[in-house]
């Protein structure tokens, strides 16, 4: 069985004020004519399709324009999905009576009562049936009330007790898609600036790949940097765009998994994807960065550090003159980096309440009032427990 692995598309995501719509548009584009070309027998979304609870009604347009150029496919492919950290999942899960029937199935919530499971779709192929389980994120709160009170205690102990709820026939081939931060004997994944927010102090979202391993293929989604997670068959795909700047040299690309039989080993190829615009980062004197454009380049999303130790003549005028998508301008030389230490030393030497008038001061350019004073202190009393 031939499988596409896609996640993380985050349809309507905004690239810092950039709009991003063209560039979705032509990624998905090609995902279709690569899926005409290779004829996988079924498709994998493994969550975060739209970036934001609330998407946009050009975001929907853009997904629904994809998911008919893929159902026009002949023969057709079905398609499974899993809601995401990012997804809504009464938004998501709209129509997906209707969306079945064209094969486009669609999980969006973990079981929550006791007469619910995870919902199972078994395809055919040469070897027979392979079972595909669609996990969606979950928090171990969607979950507690399954179990016996103290079973479910961290988001490992739920998917845990979640997947052993499920009964499964290991012996059989088994796919599982999922959407959460899994880790190898406490060694996490490769994450990039964009998915910061989503780990959790102390590591409380880990799940031990140990959980899925019996599975033949484990399809995830959260990482936008493709990668395995200690064994080959249990993978992130990554995003199929690049979505910050620390991902500038990843290989975009879908993962086409092909399943044999249940004694054979996997076998993944990487297709690769072409955005219209690149991410780059640029950093040097502003002369050799002007020197640098290109006919090609001069469109890419760019990220500019200028090394003057002069500062010249009106640098983001001139930088504008000559790269249309400049997402951020940076100063890096010998003035600002004593600035930088001198608020590092200022912010461990002062006392809090200093600290925070200092930085109210900086940041509104007047000094605090008695009644933010007031405020201030209270929250600082609350947290340390100590007058102030």
């Amino acid at each position: 069985m031939k499988i596409f692995h896609l996640s993380d598309l985050h349809i309507g995501k905004q690239f810092y004020s950039y709009n991003l719509k063209d560039n979705q548009q032509a990624i998905l584009s090609q995902i279709v004519e690569l899926a005409k070309e290779y004829q996988p027998e079924v498709i994998l979304i493994c969550g975060d399709i739209f970036d934001r609870t609330v998407p946009s009604g050009e975001a929907y347009t853009i997904f629904d324009t994809f998911l008919q150029e893929l159902s026009e496919i002949k023969p057709q492919i079905p398609i499974l999905m899993i809601g995401g950290n990012h997804d809504n999942a009464q938004r998501l899960n709209y129509a997906s009576s209707f969306l079945e029937k064209h094969q486009i199935y669609i999980s969006v919530m973990p079981p929550t009562q006791s007469e619910e499971y995870l919902k199972k779709i078994i395809l055919q192929d040469a070897y027979g049936e392979v079972n595909f389980y669609l996990l969606p994120f979950l928090k171990p709160g969607y979950v507690r009330n399954l179990f016996e009170e103290g079973i479910i205690t961290d988001y490992q102990s739920a998917v845990q007790e979640i997947l052993d709820r499920e009964n499964i026939d290991y012996n059989k081939r088994n796919v599982l898609l999922s959407h959460q931060f899994y880790t190898n004997q406490g060694q996490k994944p490769q994450i990039c600036d964009s998915e910061q927010s989503i780990i959790t102090v102390g590591g409380l979202d880990n799940i031990d790949v140990s959980v899925v391993e019996k599975f033949d293929y484990v399809a995830l989604g959260h990482i936008h940097g493709a990668q395995m997670v200690k064994y080959p068959y249990i993978r992130y795909c990554g995003a199929p765009l690049k979505y910050s700047v620390s991902e500038e040299y990843h290989k975009k690309s879908i993962t086409m998994v092909t399943l044999e039989d249940k004694k054979e080993a996997i076998k993944i190829d990487m297709l690769p994807l072409q955005p219209i615009q690149e991410v780059r980062q640029e950093r040097g004197l502003l002369k050799e960065i002007i020197g640098h454009v290109t006919k090609e380049n001069c469109h890419d999303f760019i990220s500019i550090t200028l090394t003057d130790e002069k500062e010249p003549y009106r640098p983001k005028e001139q930088l504008e003159e000559v790269y249309d998508f400049i997402l951020e301008l940076k100063i890096d030389n010998t003035r600002t980096r004593s600035l930088m230490e001198g608020r590092e030393e200022i912010g461990f030497a002062l006392h809090p309440m200093e600290a925070f008038r200092t930085f109210y001061e900086e940041m509104q350019g007047q000094t605090m009032g008695e009644e933010e004073e007031a405020l201030i202190k209270e929250l600082l009393e609350q947290c340390g427990g100590e007058e102030v």
